[in-house]
């Protein structure tokens, strides 16, 4: 029998055996490690080609608690770990830092995020920005510039959705591919074709699939048959399932035996992966196996296949789809990644379902697009991992701040006369964008179960299915009490600003390798109800055994810090978290008359406001629409109050917030 090998359709980036969360702060915390293992001394001569090598950076990755259990082949789970790396240039194949990844880990060590570019973009992300732009991908020897590829066809059609990104973008391997995409998609939207009928046309239109077909047609069917027109790029063995599961069909659709639609549905459950899911909705109106055996043909869909009048019709049909699902179980999986690493960027945003670049990245590609594109089909192998200008990766990135003016100007009907005129109008954008957020995603209920989830720690994974899994829990924590206060401050103030998370295009936490600082600083302005003061909130998770440890001294350093630097700021803090414990509380309450010494004690403040809030009074001040200014009075009465300790926080603080909820 002929082997039909299996040949690359798609573009991907990294691996799918390396998806993981938080991967802002794993990318950095990547090169902190990579960084450290060569500095070794019993590593310092050595070549990433040898496997043992590879296996004592695994362990290496254990020891510093980046890795949990044990991986069956430490070396390639080293290599699928640092691939991706590879791959965008921060470090190179021998796995040693590249100028970009030095530069990427100076910036990471300073723990200094903030904007230094012409697009508003963190220093990170234009790091990345540059990378991906540099980056190209090898398919059969074409090389293909994936984030290229995307500005060209983001400017020439405003947007793509979702299924459009996964399922036609990755298929762009040449420039003929290319523009029948763009052509394709603009005839998808006017409802003239369809996405299934370009991914057919495009992919089994290949020599390899037009061989496997032949001889699907011209061979009697069995086991090896399937699994060889299969090919699947693992192992032929991984096809063979799918053998009774066409046995099942041709009985119900060929020989028109509908009873037995039960047996599909049987045959299609030792399916495994996405591919069982798209055969499943192509098959089944209804997938309960008691409804199946008592209504078969009731349950089945309309599908082409039930249709077929004989075996060759439907061994087409079959081939078709069965190829159909695989590319589509696949790009579907590579979605994930390439938005993963496409988010690093921070320029674009994944809104409903669709992605579009956000406005100044919008403007800044729209202009130059058309050159740029020239370069979506080569390779940039010699400066790849430079650490260098945007012009020195093509002449045409340069940032025309006249002619970007003239075309917001132009496109949004308004008169912008420089970049910093357009700064508030971005600004106001993201606040808006940041309201429409809080108003469709984290509605009081849906705030009322995180706090839950963060006040039991039992359910980080559904914490990370609501918020984001570019942060770890810590810091969507703070995100949310961010999101809390600024409703309970009636939507008042810069609360992007006062925010000091770094946050991502769409608005939503990321977390880095470093940290620390106060996480919210909310500034009020003079009201008749206070006066004009700054509240820093700090808030955290831990646990009974470490949170005198953790907080007592950090907390009023950085509240101590704070009125050091801004001596004519009324400042105090409230502290945050799932739990208070009784020392910590009588150690703020103990600031009251706390002298706060600078380093060189050459000044100092007298006294600290520290007012703790456990996660319960969160939920009690949102359960009642309770605002500031109500809260601002009981605070105050709090901090005078001579209460002793271990009734001062229950009996002024949470019983307060109590009588306001009943």
């Amino acid at each position: 029998m002929t082997n039909i090998s299996f040949k690359r359709y798609c573009w991907n980036i990294g691996t799918t055996s390396y998806r993981t969360k938080t991967f802002n702060a794993n990318i950095e915390r990547q090169l902190e490690l990579m960084n450290e293992f060569w500095n070794l001394e019993q590593n310092a001569d050595k070549s990433w080609s040898d496997a043992k090598l590879q296996s004592r950076y695994y362990k290496f990755m254990q020891k510093k608690d980046f890795v949990k259990g044990d991986a069956p082949r430490p070396d390639k789970d080293a290599r699928q770990k640092t691939s991706g790396l590879v791959e965008i240039g921060l470090i190179n194949a021998d796995r040693k830092l590249t100028d970009a990844g030095k530069k990427l880990l100076q910036i990471s060590e300073s723990g200094d995020f903030s904007s230094d570019n012409e697009l508003k973009i963190a220093k990170d992300s234009y790091i990345y920005l540059k990378q991906i732009l540099k980056m190209s991908v090898s398919v059969d020897g074409q090389a293909v510039r994936p984030f290229i590829l995307l500005i060209y066809f983001l400017s020439k059609l405003e947007y793509l959705a979702k299924d459009e990104y996964t399922y036609i973008l990755p298929l762009c391997l040449n420039e003929k591919i290319a523009q029948e995409a763009l052509n394709k998609i603009k005839d998808i939207r006017k409802g003239k074709e369809d996405i299934d009928g370009f991914i057919c046309e495009t992919v089994l239109s290949m020599d390899n699939y037009k061989q496997a077909l032949d001889l699907f047609l011209s061979k009697k069917t069995s086991v090896s048959i399937i699994a060889e027109i299969g090919m699947n790029r693992k192992s032929r063995e991984y096809d063979k399932s799918y053998y009774p599961f066409y046995k099942a069909l041709f009985d119900v659709c060929v020989l028109k035996n509908f009873s037995k639609a039960i047996n599909i549905h049987k045959a299609l459950s030792k399916i495994k992966g996405k591919a069982a899911a798209f055969w499943r909705d192509e098959l089944f109106s209804l997938t309960s196996i008691k409804i199946i055996k008592s209504a078969p043909r009731e349950s089945l869909k309309p599908s082409k296949l039930f249709d077929v009048k004989d075996e060759k019709v439907f061994k087409k049909e079959f081939f078709r789809l069965l190829h159909l699902f695989k590319i589509k179980a696949t790009l579907s999986d590579y979605f994930d990644l390439s938005r993963r690493y496409f988010g690093l960027t921070d320029t674009l945003l994944y809104d409903d379902d669709i992605i579009k670049f956000d406005i100044l990245p919008k403007y800044f590609f729209k202009e130059i697009a058309d050159k740029l594109y020239d370069l979506a089909f080569s390779a940039s192998d010699s400066i790849l991992q430079n650490d260098c200008s945007m012009q020195e990766i093509a002449p045409c990135l340069f940032f025309n701040s006249e002619k970007i003016l003239q075309n917001i100007n132009q496109d949004l009907g308004e008169h912008y006369t420089d970049i910093y005129d357009l700064s508030k109008k971005i600004n106001d954008d993201r606040i808006a964008r940041f309201q429409n957020i809080i108003k469709r995603k984290f509605t009081n209920t849906v705030l009322l179960d995180l706090l839950g989830l963060f006040e039991s720690r039992k359910g980080d994974e559904k914490i990370n299915n609501i918020v984001t899994d570019n942060a770890d829990i810590p810091t969507i924590f703070e995100y949310v009490i961010g999101i809390i206060w600024y409703k309970i401050s009636e939507n008042k103030g810069g609360i992007l600003d006062f925010m000091k998370l770094s946050l991502d295009a769409n608005l939503l936490p990321k977390s880095h390798a470093v940290g620390g600082g106060a996480d919210i600083v909310y500034m009020y302005d003079t009201t008749k109800d206070y006066s004009r003061h700054t509240v820093l909130l700090e808030a955290t998770l831990t646990n009974k055994t470490n949170q005198r440890r953790a907080e007592m001294e950090p907390v009023s350093r950085h509240l101590g810090e704070y009125l050091l630097e801004h001596k004519n700021d009324n400042a105090y803090c409230v502290f945050l978290t799932n739990y208070l414990d009784l020392n910590v509380i009588s150690d703020f309450r103990s600031r009251k008359e706390y002298i706060y010494y600078s380093t060189d004690g050459q000044s100092f403040i007298r006294g600290m406001k520290i007012i703790p809030l456990q996660i319960s009074d969160i939920k009690n001040i949102l359960t009642a629409d309770i605002v500031y200014k109500q809260l601002y009075f009981i605070f105050d009465n709090a901090y005078y109050s001579q209460k002793e300790i271990r009734f001062w926080y229950k009996e002024t603080i949470s019983n307060e917030i109590l009588k306001l909820l009943k």
